[in-house]
């Protein structure tokens, strides 16, 4: 069995943001030299995702809202305990809950093996500092 590690490192400019990871993905299997097995792809960080869904704009429009409404920014201590510790981002920690820390995606013939539109995304909620995604490809 063969087992193959990356780290991603992301700097997003924005609080929220979500950006297209596939090709990044797909290059690490190949790199491996896998045929058949598992990738496994998680955010390392408490306030960031690794999801998988369509590369559609109004989609990643449609979960901002959707994000924002559940658990809207709010710096003040006033909303969220978490705030009270000199933090900021009670928000972030709540929306990685909801998108979800991690991914694994079966890798057939080399190939991720996807359904249709499938993509993974990293899903940022704290954004512009660097944070860290792991890539661990395992299989023959």
């Amino acid at each position: 069995m063969k087992c193959h590690t990356e780290y991603l490192t992301f700097n997003l400019p924005a609080r929220m943001a979500f950006e297209n990871i596939t090709p990044k993905i797909e290059a690490i299997v190949r790199a491996s030299g896998v045929q058949e097995g598992l990738v496994l792809v998680n955010a390392m960080h408490i306030t960031a995702s690794v999801f998988i869904n369509d590369d559609e704009p109004g989609l990643h429009s449609d979960y901002k809202k959707w994000l924002e409404n559940l658990a809207p920014f709010d710096a003040s201590p006033q909303r969220y305990a978490h705030n009270r510790t000199g933090e900021d981002n009670a928000d972030a920690h709540m929306k990685r809950q909801i998108m979800g820390r991690e991914v694994v995606v079966a890798i057939t013939k080399g190939q991720l093996d996807f359904g249709p539109w499938e993509q993974i995304f990293y899903g940022e909620f704290d954004g512009r500092r660097d944070k860290r995604v792991l890539v661990k490809v395992i299989g023959e």
